[in-house]
């Protein structure tokens, strides 16, 4: 009641009029109520009436309002940082794995005897198929040639990048040998989806060019490393035995959730609902493999010197600009010889979705391949760590480049 009194008598005169009749007996308080609040507000020489604002907020904590006593209680440091977590959880994710592996190996050593390095895989994958819309393959269908061209880039032209990798002199070998690797695999699962997303780029394309990329990596991945690495690091590939671990890892769990997802109406609806929910599931899983490995191979990488690391993470950085450089060019040289401003090369959300897919590498598929291999290139530890690595800077480097893409169509529509 006495928050009441505060707000009749510091309302203006027409907000009070047009809220509540004046002549109402039912809206007015009683005189004895009012006599305090009246007194202790009549203005004297030299003071300042409080606000009509002010004095509202007032008058919800002398009325037991706790609404504005929680938003004091939470600092104002939080929200920030909540808000860049929930943005970047696979970046964070896999630098935690990482931070794990090395600060407490015993763990991680003792967890991966519970087959962890491959409980991770099967799971990223399973949520692959769940979130996976079908119409959202079918509407690339109008963007064939770029497509196209995008399998071809990611699975033929780019592993030969490898080559050029595989000439430089560093110690451990295992980091030059694992971004060689690296550099046969298929684009992303999802980063290159969710970039094109965020840059308005044809993201039904981008999501095609991941899928069937990662379904016939299963076919030419094999075939790539035994061509472009093993020739040049001596060792003979088992193509049959890495065959069947891609099958069992990559496709028989995505054909699972896909199932699952068009068998039962509830779980898409639920799926589709949490995304980013499963998106840190994915990205959970993702950390446990880089996780027991660096636990296994911790001993070999405090060996290693800081200065080549950094060397690593350098190459890492210069392999993921020169595929954006390599791609960009490819995509403008297409665009003119198909026809120009009518190509289907030079619209913006095909080029662009084009440019973001094809040049980044997953790391699920490069942990699944390693794994089978049994140390056929080396320490497993000391070969995926320079991919992780290399993995974040494709999110860091790409997210400055949406950035760009989006300021630049901002302007246009302008």
């Amino acid at each position: 009641m006495a928050g009441t009194a505060h707000l009749l008598i510091l309302t203006p005169h027409s907000a009070t009029t047009s809220s509540f009749p004046r002549r109402s007996p039912q809206f007015l308080p009683s005189r004895r109520h009012l006599h305090s609040p009246v007194k202790s507000l009549t203005p004297r020489p030299g003071v300042c009436i409080p606000s009509p604002f002010r004095a509202s907020a007032q008058s919800h904590q002398m009325d037991g309002s706790d609404s504005g006593s929680k938003e004091t209680k939470t600092p104002s440091w939080v929200e920030p940082i909540s808000r860049f977590a929930r943005g970047n959880v696979l970046p964070l994710a896999l630098i935690s794995a990482v931070t794990l592996g090395l600060t407490y190996p015993s763990l991680g050593c003792a967890v991966d005897k519970y087959h962890v390095s491959k409980i991770g895989p099967f799971g990223i994958f399973v949520i692959s198929g769940l979130v996976l819309r079908s119409e959202e393959i079918g509407a690339a269908v109008e963007a064939w040639p770029v497509g196209l061209f995008g399998l071809v880039s990611i699975l033929f032209l780019t592993p030969y990048f490898s080559r050029i990798i595989l000439q430089v002199q560093l110690q451990p070998q295992e980091f030059i040998t694992g971004l060689a690797i690296f550099c046969c695999m298929p684009t992303t699962l999802s980063s290159g989806v969710a970039l094109s997303q965020l840059a308005g780029a044809n993201s039904a394309l981008a999501l095609a060019m991941t899928v069937i990329s990662n379904l016939l990596g299963i076919l030419i991945v094999p075939f790539s490393i035994t061509k472009f690495v093993a020739s040049g690091v001596g060792v003979a590939l088992p193509t049959k035995q890495l065959f069947k671990s891609l099958v069992l890892t990559i496709l028989f769990p995505l054909i699972l959730g896909k199932v699952l997802r068009e068998s039962f109406k509830g779980v898409a609806d639920f799926v589709d609902r949490n995304r980013k929910l499963f998106s840190g599931i994915s990205a959970f899983f993702l950390s446990l493999v880089p996780w027991t490995q660096v636990s296994k191979s911790r001993p070999l990488l405090l060996i290693v010197k800081p200065k080549v690391f950094l060397v690593a993470i350098g190459l890492g950085l210069l392999l993921h600009l020169t595929l954006l450089v390599f791609n960009s060019i490819a995509v403008q040289s297409l665009s003119i010889i198909s026809g120009g401003e009518k190509s289907t090369f030079s619209r913006k959300e095909n080029a662009n979705a084009l440019i973001l897919v094809a040049s980044q590498k997953t790391l699920p598929v490069m942990v699944a391949v390693i794994e089978p291999l049994c140390g056929a290139f080396g320490e497993s530890g000391l070969l995926v760590l320079p991919c992780i690595a290399t993995h974040l800077i494709q999110i860091i480097v790409d997210s400055f480049l949406v950035n760009f893409m989006r300021r630049k169509n901002n302007v246009k529509m302008a």
